[in-house]
């Protein structure tokens, strides 16, 4: 079945329960909903493709603007694809500014309107990462070493941009006493580096970690479990 007989076809078994005649065509081929997802400040624009069938010929285009301008701007890497999502990463790098995202489709010869997203501030919508932590034993210490994730941005020597250079961070690193089935919280602080001290020889600990935001009140997932036993 050609892409235009399915559209068609889409249109019939819309009109014989009575909805297709108060539906468009071109409101049909609508994308749903628009919606950015943020991580680590990668943004990416994701959309529902409309009600009528998705086929081979259906494409998608992308525009963005910052809020309170007035001009949309074409993002040139998402115009005419067949994905259901774009990145913006570099159209929206500025945290703090908000952004508006909106995606039309064309099928057929057919042009849907826009669907526009909500306005999105990646400082405040971002999810972060929880640290990358490695742990080290050192005589009967543990040397707790943790990175905050990259940012998507280089700096002037090529190099990728760690979220603690930019942004007020606090670790928080939790040991489990695996005996005991016991859980406490032994530092919170913006050092990278943390000397877990005083602990039971012969013991095996378990140690997590997240990340927290002070100024947004938010809190990263918790790593991955790491464990040892002490000697």
């Amino acid at each position: 079945m050609t892409p235009k007989h399915c559209f068609l076809g889409f249109l019939v078994s819309f009109f014989l329960t009575g909805v297709a005649e108060t539906q468009p065509a071109h409101e049909s081929l609508k994308p749903q909903t628009a919606y950015f997802q943020s991580r680590n400040f990668y943004n990416i624009l994701h959309w529902q493709p409309g009600r009528a069938c998705a086929n081979n010929s259906s494409v998608y285009f992308v525009q963005y603007k910052v809020y309170g301008q007035k001009q949309w701007i074409n993002k040139e890497d998402c115009w005419g694809i067949q994905e259901f999502f774009c990145d913006l990463t570099n159209e929206t790098s500025e945290a703090q500014e908000a952004y508006y995202g909106r995606v039309r489709t064309a099928s057929a010869g057919i042009h849907s309107g826009w669907t526009m997203t909500q306005r999105f501030s990646p400082w405040w919508e971002t999810k972060i990462d929880p640290p990358v932590m490695n742990i080290t034993q050192v005589n009967g210490s543990l040397l707790v070493i943790l990175h905050a994730p990259n940012m998507p941005y280089r700096n002037q020597k090529g190099k990728n941009v760690s979220m603690e250079n930019s942004y007020e961070l606090v670790y928080r690193v939790f040991i489990i006493n695996n005996s005991l089935e016991k859980k406490r919280k032994v530092y919170e602080g913006a050092h990278g580096v943390v000397e877990l001290e005083a602990l039971t020889p012969h013991t095996s600990y378990c140690v997590v970690a997240e990340i927290y935001q002070p100024m947004l009140d938010r809190s990263s997932q918790k790593s991955e479990e790491k464990c040892v036993e002490t000697p």
